[in-house]
């Protein structure tokens, strides 16, 4: 059963949808990621953020990390030189091999599954450390998502969100082009009410993220967040003029939520 935190999560996710008529417009799939976006370059392995700092209390001397959503390994591969072994779920094979090559080049021990989490989480081994970073907006079923990660940790889940959803900073291009308001809800405050309703005892911290050098071409940034609203080519012009310098588009302000699994 959802409790009335998940079921306004839910219900809030799901006024996101794209309205039909203009998903029938789009030209392409308008929520596919350019891989290039998560991979892990050399100074994100080093950064020290609130999520690292309460991964490595978790980790303490040591121990297995299971890493859901895990993209290119921003993560977990940070903890690589404590974790005897990282195994990263996510639902794309290119993800995957970047997570993979990625953990090579950080010499740690690992395993890609590939699938949608819960669906995969009998596949999956239960790990000291479980690390799930800006996945949840997607999730709408957010009641067995977490309980499954839960279920998975032994020692600590570290949950890392954008304050507010990660597509908002987008807004404004959909107001400019399709005259299409955007909700503000959900938000890392509902979240927390989603992990307090069931039965968890979260510690959060709410910080700023320093800005990042973009990592993809101009051009390829353009075609995405063309992609994105449902344009067609024709339109990369009018986007590129629309973005200005304003990009990467990303929402600043973060949460760490971190939790213990109920003994």
């Amino acid at each position: 059963m959802s409790g009335p935190a998940a079921a306004r999560w839910a219900g809030a996710l799901e006024s996101w949808a794209i309205p039909e008529r203009i998903l029938a417009q789009a030209p392409e799939p308008p929520w596919v990621l350019p891989p290039e976006l998560f991979q892990v370059d050399a100074s994100a392995l080093t950064e020290d953020t609130p999520s690292r700092r309460a991964a490595r209390s978790g980790l303490g001397q040591g121990g297995t990390v299971l890493d859901v959503g895990c993209g290119g390994g921003a993560a977990s591969l940070p903890l690589a030189a404590l974790a005897t072994r990282i195994t990263g779920v996510d639902q794309s094979p290119a993800m995957l091999a970047s997570f993979a090559a990625a953990s090579r080049a950080s010499n740690v021990g690992h395993l890609e599954v590939e699938g949608s989490w819960p669906d995969v989480a009998d596949k999956v081994e239960p790990a000291d450390l479980v690390v799930c970073h800006h996945v949840v907006y997607n999730v709408a079923q957010i009641r067995p998502f977490l309980a499954a990660l839960t279920q998975h940790a032994r020692r600590l889940v570290v949950i890392e969100l954008t304050d507010s959803h990660p597509t908002s900073p987008f807004n404004s291009l959909w107001e400019r082009f399709w005259s299409l308001s955007r909700p503000q809800q959900p938000s890392a405050r509902l979240f927390l009410e989603v992990v307090g309703e069931l039965g968890y005892d979260p510690v959060a911290e709410s910080w700023v993220r320093r800005p990042q050098a973009p990592k993809v071409a101009r051009a390829d940034y353009v075609a995405f967040a063309r992609r994105r609203l449902c344009l067609p080519v024709q339109r990369d012009p009018e986007v590129d003029a629309a973005l200005g310098d304003s990009w990467p588009l990303v929402v600043p302000k973060i949460m760490t939520v971190a939790w213990a699994p109920p003994q």
